[in-house]
């Protein structure tokens, strides 16, 4: 019989004061209750499930032992930050996560005081925490700042960057390293946390503190050789001889599902006095529930799900995704030629080069979560003859911008760059949203940059990426199904900077560039039941763009409308300028641009985002409407 009381103790926790009323005794029943509202929420919402499930016992911990929201708990990334949304006050949205107007998939300062600091890339905790930690340090505040980052995300350079900084902080500073894969240590068990308590207990502090007065007293030679010795020693019992190298404090592992031993663990970090705190504690990714532990990727990111048997629910039979597309596409022209190599940063799946990997073992390269050593690297393999796809999502692919400036476009390397998720993203937001791509590198010099209108465009452009050999080329596309159209049997090799008409008119020109071809379309069936002849083109090339083309639809057309999903400063920007140097805009022709507006947009579903940013069929059409000052039943307005 149950000893437990009828009320759930999740439901008297609705902020972390109430979460710290509780004894310890009842933490771990706390910590069950939470894991199981995280099942039951994602079950009917999808999202990221496996990493919150990892550190249910980590977030009851650190709002327990610190005084958040004064404290400051910064979460790296963000995919584990549902457990924590539901003790901060918003348990009641949290089966709203990732959907219209309801939570966001990741941290958010709008969201939440007890969200210090937004994310949804990785490893930016400890730069953004030791901003915290020295402000609360020139201001003489008493807060402390945590970060909580993964191994994986340890992987990036600006981790390294930031712990390299962070003495200044001093005992403000505390890093919880997350480890839930690389296995930095030997599996954990009790013996390991006795030691993680030892080590950061005043017992242990204290004497290390009297011994590091009387060594300092001693000459230099002295002085050094000891503190090696205890530092090294540690190091050797304890795995932390890096991070002390860095400056930090390493005490752990410590198993993080033993929520009384992280307590423990964690209030002897906080009272501590010696510096910069890093602490190691090693969890399961999807812990206690078992369809996500026994997941090879551990649930990471899920559809809706059914609870008891964890079988998520089947999309409807569709086109396939343009992420498989490039993927069938890049695997022929790695079979074709021995020098196509490719490269992703630690996101084999999202990206579709798992399986070029399985064909192709010994040619497919995850660097991990660092982009601008995977752009440099891609350079370096260019430089040496290979032709190296490097594989990144557009939103990622803004983090390494100076290595694509400096390593590729400066020195015209053939570096191939694909770049998914271009445009909207749907449930993950403006963080993951590819709207820059365009205005990034159309600006570059040496860079051939195209836009898939389909699937069979993509594979068309893949195959003309592995024969151009002169400089760097770029294509991207959207994340989601294709059109469903056939894919040709063998791809062909498009000429470069040139454009195709799909369809001929003589009032109106419509320029697309990349997916919203087919809205495009759409729009040109309405105007043409309005009596406005339309061509539609695809210009395929951003750059160069198809001068001789664009000219020619100008000169004969009375409007031409650019239409792009990407921000302002790409497709449109450069058809203006080029109107603009070559005179056609002195004659009264009418030219309209339509892109992604000056805003972040929303989370929601890709459809109604698009929708949002007029960017669909019925608003091209308006556009034209409006540039002829004809209205929506088809009246010419009187002019003043």
């Amino acid at each position: 019989m149950s000893d437990r009381p009828d009320t759930p103790l999740l439901d008297t926790v609705h902020y972390p004061v109430d979460l710290r009323a509780l004894s310890k005794e009842q933490l771990p029943q706390l910590a069950d209750e939470l894991r199981q509202e995280t099942i039951a929420a994602v079950s009917v919402t999808g999202g990221h499930l496996g990493a919150g499930l990892g550190v249910v016992e980590l977030t009851v911990a650190l709002h327990y032992v610190f005084d958040t929201p004064n404290d400051k708990v910064i979460w790296d990334v963000g995919h584990q930050a549902y457990p924590h949304k539901i003790v901060t006050g918003r348990r009641d949205r949290i089966r709203t996560l990732r959907q219209g107007g309801g939570l966001s998939g990741f941290t958010r300062r709008s969201e939440s005081e007890y969200d210090p600091f937004g994310a949804a890339h990785s490893s930016t905790s400890i730069s953004s925490a030791l901003g915290f930690a020295i402000a609360n340090k020139l201001s003489g505040g008493p807060g402390k700042a945590v970060a909580v980052i993964g191994d994986g995300a340890l992987s990036a350079g600006m981790a390294y960057e930031a712990m390299n900084n962070a003495a200044a902080a001093g005992n403000r500073l505390i890093v919880i390293l997350n480890d839930n894969d690389m296995s930095i240590a030997p599996p954990v068990g009790s013996l390991r946390n006795s030691l993680a308590r030892l080590v950061s207990s005043n017992k242990y502090l204290a004497p290390r503190k009297v011994a590091q007065k009387i060594a300092r007293a001693m000459p230099d030679a002295i002085h050094d050789w000891a503190r090696k010795v205890e530092e090294y020693t540690r190091g050797w019992v304890t795995g932390g001889t890096l991070f002390e190298e860095l400056g930090f404090y390493y005490v752990g592992p410590v198993d993080g599902h033993d929520v009384r031993a992280l307590v423990e663990v964690l209030e002897n970090v906080r009272d501590a006095e010696i510096g910069p705190m890093l602490v190691h504690v090693v969890t399961k990714k999807g812990k206690g529930y078992a369809p996500a532990e026994d997941a090879a990727d551990k649930y990471h990111g899920v559809v809706k799900f059914d609870v008891v048997s964890g079988v998520q629910a089947k999309a409807a039979a569709g086109a396939p995704s343009y992420t498989s597309v490039y993927a069938k596409a890049l695997s022929a022209e790695m079979m074709r030629d021995e020098k196509v190599v490719a490269i992703t940063a630690a996101m084999p799946s999202g990206t579709g080069l798992d399986k070029v990997a399985e064909a192709f073992p010994e040619r497919t390269f995850d660097v991990g979560i660092a982009e601008q050593h995977a752009v440099t690297f891609a350079a370096g393999l260019a430089a040496q003859g290979y032709k190296p796809f490097a594989t990144i999502y557009s939103t990622f692919l803004q983090r390494a911008y100076d290595q694509v400036v400096h390593d590729v476009a400066i020195q015209n390397l053939p570096v191939r760059f694909a770049m998914d998720r271009a445009g909207l993203v749907g449930a993950d937001g403006a963080t993951h949203a590819g709207s820059f791509d365009l205005a990034y590198l159309c600006t570059l010099p040496n860079f051939v940059v195209m836009a898939a209108a389909d699937e069979v465009e993509l594979t068309h452009m893949v195959h003309t990426m592995a024969l151009h050999d002169s400089g760097p080329i770029a294509v991207r596309y959207p994340r989601g199904e294709g059109r469903g159209l056939p894919l040709p049997v063998e791809p062909q090799a498009l000429a470069i900077g040139k454009g195709r008409i799909i369809r001929e008119g003589k009032k109106v020109a419509i320029l697309s560039l990349g997916t919203r071809l087919a809205e495009a379309e759409k729009a040109a069936d309405q105007l043409e039941a309005k009596g406005l002849s339309t061509t539609v083109a695809d210009l395929r090339f951003a750059k160069p763009l198809d001068a001789e083309l664009i000219r020619k639809l100008m000169t004969t057309h009375e409007v031409v409308v650019t239409v792009e999903e990407a921000s302002i400063g790409g497709l449109g920007a450069h058809v203006l300028t080029l109107a603009s140097d070559e005179g056609l805009l002195d004659a009264g022709l009418k030219i309209r641009t339509m892109r992604l507006p000056d805003a972040f947009l929303e989370h929601d579903k890709p459809e109604k985002q698009y929708d949002e940013a007029r960017l669909n069929a019925p608003h091209i059409v308006e556009t034209v409407l409006k540039a002829l000052r004809i209205n929506s039943a088809g009246v010419e307005e009187v002019r003043a």
